[in-house]
């Protein structure tokens, strides 16, 4: 229940129930396939406080939540009427978006399911190396064991659990795609692999069988898969509705099993090990270099979406190599951001940006960086970019030290166990260690050299900050984005009676003084405040519509009526995800209160980006100059 308003929201920000296609979720992110993405209000979401980021790519719209991510989609279920059998999960029919678009969308639909549960497995697979190393466990102990057995459960069955996520993305019966999966790692079929290695064979009605051992493979489930479904629902069209709920099956079974072992299965094998070998060439013809794209682009695909391209690469490594140098390369690339996040928590003195670079700092140790990109690097540009810096120079470290991982999960601080080979630590083990410092650290120090050249103005800084402005000019009281005041849902305001002027939809909870001047009027309930300017100007502010409503509640005022004021003195600080969470509209009017005696107002802010302190109105005076006593 505590996800239910901001399940509501995001509802209606893509749309509606009927404009949904399917959703699925990965580690930070709700997945949405559209039915008409311009239905979708991808500024609205954006500007929901529960929200970090909207990323449209690959033909999904993306809503980037954070760690509770699965509450959330929870919850968009419920309200949604979403489950496993709803038709939202079936394909769309007829839809025209690029190759690449489809592929992408293929292959999180496939993988986002169990995304979760495969870091874990890889990071307990971690732990265990570990605990060999250390000398913690044995292997002949019945504790490791157990253990192995379930952090290895997963991988050895891999084609059972992609045969039903498959089958799910394909538009089939998951289960009758999942029981293929389970034939190509029936113990029957492994015996018999087992034994042509001592030149037994095995044929089908006379075909040989070119046996091959299906644990932990990919490709070829994922390609029987979708020639099930394909078949299933060429099968439902001919097949009478009394017998077709288990003649469809059993036809499926019989054709698709076979034509797997034979054909597909090979096949796929085949492409599988050609792409492992391709890879292999590239990185061993020029590793630094290889180490240092992917360190450096890494996170530029994350934001794209296009980082899904690479997972099956990485999984089929796994099974054809029985390791991946790829995933220790995208640890630089995640403690590249955490170093600039870093870098941005020591210089700035912004308390709200304070807060997100460490929170982010935190969560992008552990893999999840969406908040750190989205809430902190990204905007502040300069970050983003020494955070990919350094993810190249610890990529180029990595792969020069060609170290490997042993079982699949997500880049993150637990990767490091997973790079420790069967004959414990050596060269490549501490290739990656020093690979990761030497991106955190890089990244740190060149955001806190040139990260953050305009440093937002504190409180205290403010009080002695000279004035930056004539004395008919009124610099923007709030951060945010400047909008007409007319689109101001309120009439008094946007009819222009209450005088002319603009309004700010704020992004931070911060109110500043706008010129040397007076506090002439103060609310009660702190939501609103006249000013009075040195040379006449008098302004109102008024932050939100019907705020006067909250009796006071998140606001908080720092002036009282008669103090004297400079610009970017902190006038009213108020809890703006608080207001919004309320339900209410936080536009902020900035009104020339007395406009009558001027000639006009003019706004002067060159993009609707506005800073706390940047020109925002200007007065226009009449010929006869200024009419003030």
């Amino acid at each position: 229940m505590k996800y239910q308003e901001l399940a509501g929201d995001i509802l209606q920000g893509v749309g509606g129930r009927e404009n949904i296609i399917s959703l699925v979720h990965c580690a930070t992110r709700l997945r949405f396939k559209l039915n008409d993405p311009a239905q979708a209000d991808a500024a609205g979401l954006k500007n929901n406080p529960g929200v970090i980021m909207v990323v449209e790519s690959g033909g999904q719209f993306q809503v980037v939540i954070g760690n509770h991510v699965h509450e959330v989609y929870q919850a968009v279920c419920r309200a949604a009427g979403l489950n496993d059998e709803s038709p939202a999960a079936a394909p769309q029919q007829g839809e025209k978006s690029s190759l690449l678009a489809r592929f992408i969308d293929v292959v999180s639909g496939i993988f986002t399911p169990f995304l979760g549960v495969m870091a874990a497995s890889g990071i307990l697979k971690g732990f265990l190396a570990l605990s060999l190393v250390g000398g913690l466990l044995s292997e002949s102990s019945g504790a490791y064991r157990m253990l192995f057995a379930a952090s290895d459960a997963l991988f050895y069955f891999l084609p059972i659990v992609l045969g039903y996520t498959a089958g799910k993305k394909f538009g089939g019966n998951p289960f009758l795609t999942m029981v293929i999966g389970g034939a190509l790692v029936h113990p029957l079929m492994l015996e018999a692999f087992q034994a042509s290695s001592e030149g037994e064979t095995i044929t089908f009605f006379g075909i040989p069988v070119v046996l091959i051992n299906y644990v932990s493979s990919v490709i070829p489930i994922i390609a029987s898969a979708w020639f099930c479904c394909w078949l299933e629902r060429q099968s439902n069209k001919v097949m009478p509705s009394a017998v077709k709920n288990f003649f469809t099956p059993l036809l499926c079974l019989l054709v698709t099993v076979p034509l797997t072992f034979l054909l597909i299965g090979p096949l796929a094998t085949g492409l599988g090990e050609l792409l492992a070998a391709g890879f292999q060439v590239v990185y061993q013809f020029a590793p630094w270099l290889a180490g240092g794209i992917l360190g450096a682009l890494w996170q530029v695909c994350v934001i794209f979406g296009l980082h899904w391209g690479l997972v099956p690469l990485m999984m089929n490594n796994m099974a054809v190599l029985g390791h991946d140098s790829m995933i220790p390369l995208l640890l630089p690339a995640v403690f590249g951001q955490v170093g600039a996040a870093i870098g941005v928590f020591l210089k700035t003195r912004d308390p709200r940006l304070k807060t997100l670079a460490g929170s982010g700092a935190v969560a992008g140790v552990f893999g999840i960086t969406e908040p750190v990109v989205y809430g902190v690097t990204l905007p502040n540009r300069r970050p983003f970019i020494f955070g990919c810096v350094g993810g190249a120079v610890g990529g180029a470290i990595i792969a020069l030290a060609q170290s490997k991982v042993y079982s699949f999960g997500l880049a993150s601080i637990f990767t490091l166990a997973q790079v420790i080979p069967a004959s414990g630590f050596d060269t490549t083990v501490w290739g990656a260690i020093i690979g990761v410092v030497v991106a955190l650290v890089l990244a740190a120090l060149l955001t806190l050299i040139a990260g953050l050249p305009k440093q937002p103005a504190t409180a205290e800084d403010a009080a002695t900050a000279p004035a930056a402005a004539g004395d008919d000019d009124i610099l923007a009281p709030l951060t945010g984005v400047a909008v007409a005041l007319d689109a101001v849902p309120d009439p008094t305001f946007a009819s222009g009676l209450m005088g002319q002027g603009a309004a700010i939809i704020p992004a931070e909870g911060r109110v500043v003084a706008p010129f040397h001047g007076e506090v002439a009027s103060l609310f009660s309930t702190r939501h609103a405040l006249g000013l009075l300017s040195d040379s006449g100007i008098e302004v109102l502010i008024h932050v939100g519509i019907d705020t006067v409503k909250l009796n006071g509640e998140h606001f908080t005022a720092h002036i009282k009526e008669g103090d004297k004021i400079a610009p970017g003195d902190l006038l009213v600080e108020f809890d703006r995800e608080a207001i919004l969470r309320a339900g209410y509209d936080l536009s902020t009017p900035v009104i020339i209160s007395n406009s009558e005696d001027y000639a006009g107002v003019e706004s002067i802010y060159p993009t609707p980006d506005v800073h706390a302190g940047a020109s925002f109105l200007q007065v226009k005076r009449n010929n006869k100059g200024d009419n003030h006593e």
